[in-house]
C-alpha cells in the first residue's frame, strides 16, 4: 500500500468549530457538557452529526442498539470498510472533547478527502457507538459490547438508570432504534481507527503530540451493596449502631491498599456512591458503590477483585452488617492490532509528530471492536490529563495533529486510488 503525501493535512480550524458547535449541544454547568446517553440532548448531537455528514456526501444506517454507522462509498464495492469513530455521549459533567473529538475528527477527515478529492478503494465508515460512558446505564461500552457480542441485546435493553427508566425504552423514545441488527456488520470491517484524548498527564508532561496506543488497561467495575440498620445519629448508643456507612470506608481503604499493593500499573478506587437515606440525622442503612479495578494484567485484575471479595465480607461479618457483590462491568486487558499500530507510528513520523508508545487507562469502544476486527487507537494529550470534568481541555494544535495522524492511517489503510 502505499503512504499518503506528507502534505496531505486535515483543516484545523474546521474541525475545532464544529468541537464547539457540538458542544452547544447539552451544556454544562461549568463550561462543559451534560449529554449523556439516551437523553434529549443525545438525540439532538445526533441529528447534528447526521446533518453534518449527509452534507459532506455520506449515507447513514442505525442499528437496534443505536450505533450510527455514516459510510462514504470506496471505489471496489467489495471492498470491506475501514472505520473510524468513538462517542458523542458524555458524563454528567463531561468535557467537551472525550468522545467526540475521535467522532467529529472522523467527520473532518473524509471532509478532507472531499476538499481534497482522494478516493480510496475501501469505503470508509464513521461510527458513533451509543452509551460509551456508561454513566446512566452501566456497564460501560455498551452497545459496542451488544455489537462484539460481548452482551445479549436483550440484557442492554434491560439495563436500568437511577430512575428506574430501561435502555430499550429510552433508545425507543428519543427515536434512535434503527432497523439494521445490532452486529450484522461486525465481521465486515477491514480496521478501525480510534482517535481520543489520553484521559491522562503523560504526553502532556513529555511533551509528546502523539499517543501510539499499543494495549489498553484492563477493568473491573464491581457494585458493592452493604446494609446496616437506618438509626438515628443523636439517641442510638455506639455499641447498637449497624453502620453502612462506615462499613462502606472501611472497604474504601481496603480498595486502596489492594491497588497499591500493584503498583505502579494498577489503581483502584470508588466513583459511583449512594448511601441511603442520606439524611443528616440518620445513620446509613444502606450504601451502594462501584469499585473500579484496572490493570494491563489480567492476573492482578483476578487478584484485586478476590482479595475485594475476601476482604469486604470480613469487615461486613465483624460488623454485623449484610454485603451483596455484584459485577457489572469489565473487561479483560486489550492488545490492538499489530498492523494497525503500525501505521498511527508510521503516519506520526511521516508528518513530524513527535509520539510515544502508550497503554491507555480508560475503556473505549475500540477496545470491544478490537475482538471482531483489527483495531488500534490514536492519542492526543489533554492539559494536566484532566478528563470526566467540565474542565477539560485540549489545544486546538493536538486536536489538528491527532485527526492528521488518523487521517493518514485511515489513507494508508484504506488504499488511496490514483
Amino acid at each position: 500500500m502505499a503512504a499518503p503525501g506528507e502534505n496531505l493535512r486535515i483543516n484545523g480550524d474546521r474541525l475545532w468549530d464544529s468541537l464547539m458547535e457540538m458542544a452547544k449541544v447539552g451544556p454544562g454547568v461549568a463550561g462543559g457538557n451534560n449529554r449523556q446517553t439516551l437523553t434529549d440532548e443525545d438525540a439532538e448531537g445526533r441529528r447534528l452529526f447526521q446533518s453534518w455528514c449527509e452534507a459532506a456526501g455520506m449515507t447513514m444506517a442505525v442499528d437496534t442498539m443505536g450505533n450510527m454507522f455514516m459510510t462514504r462509498p470506496g471505489t471496489d464495492p467489495d471492498a470491506l470498510p475501514v472505520y473510524m469513530g468513538s462517542h458523542l455521549d458524555t458524563q454528567p459533567t463531561g468535557g467537551k472533547y472525550d468522545g467526540v473529538l475521535g467522532v467529529l475528527g472522523g467527520l473532518e477527515v473524509v471532509r478532507s478527502m472531499n476538499d481534497l478529492g482522494i478516493k480510496t478503494r475501501h469505503p470508509i465508515v464513521i461510527a458513533n457507538w451509543t452509551n460509551e460512558e456508561g454513566t446512566r446505564f452501566a456497564p460501560a461500552m455498551l452497545a459496542s459490547g451488544v455489537f462484539a457480542g460481548i452482551h445479549t441485546q436483550d440484557w442492554a435493553y434491560d439495563r436500568a438508570d437511577a430512575k428506574g427508566l430501561k435502555f430499550g425504552d429510552e433508545l425507543k423514545r428519543i427515536g434512535w432504534v434503527g432497523d439494521e441488527a445490532v452486529g450484522a456488520r461486525a465481521d465486515k470491517i477491514h480496521a478501525m481507527f480510534e482517535l481520543h484524548i489520553e484521559q491522562g498527564p503523560i504526553l502532556e508532561a513529555e511533551g509528546k503530540d502523539i499517543g501510539v496506543v499499543t494495549h489498553g488497561q484492563g477493568l473491573s467495575w464491581t457494585q458493592v451493596t452493604v446494609t446496616g440498620k437506618d438509626a438515628h445519629t443523636g439517641s442510638t448508643p455506639m455499641p447498637m449502631r449497624r453502620n453502612a456507612g462506615l462499613g462502606m470506608a472501611r472497604i474504601l481503604e481496603l480498595v486502596d491498599e489492594i491497588a497499591w499493593s500493584h503498583k505502579p500499573h494498577a489503581v483502584g478506587a470508588a466513583g459511583h456512591i449512594d448511601v441511603y437515606p442520606n439524611s443528616r440525622n440518620v445513620i446509613p442503612g444502606k450504601v451502594v458503590f462501584t469499585v473500579d479495578f484496572r490493570s494491563p494484567d489480567i492476573a492482578v485484575i483476578r487478584d484485586m477483585e478476590q482479595r475485594l471479595a475476601i476482604g469486604a465480607k470480613t469487615i461486613c461479618d465483624d460488623m454485623g452488617l449484610g454485603l451483596e457483590l455484584e459485577k457489572v462491568g469489565g473487561f479483560d486487558p486489550v492488545k490492538f492490532d499489530e498492523g494497525c499500530v503500525t501505521a498511527i507510528r508510521n503516519a506520526a513520523e511521516r508528518l513530524g509528530y513527535s509520539h510515544r508508545d502508550i497503554i491507555s487507562g480508560a475503556g473505549h469502544d475500540a477496545c470491544w471492536i478490537n475482538k471482531v476486527a483489527p483495531t488500534a487507537m490514536i492519542m492526543c494529550p489533554c492539559v494536566d490529563g484532566l478528563s470526566h470534568n467540565e474542565a477539560e481541555e485540549i489545544t486546538r494544535d493536538w486536536a489538528k495533529a491527532g485527526a492528521d495522524v488518523l487521517l493518514h492511517a485511515v489513507l494508508e489503510t484504506a488504499e488511496i486510488v490514483e
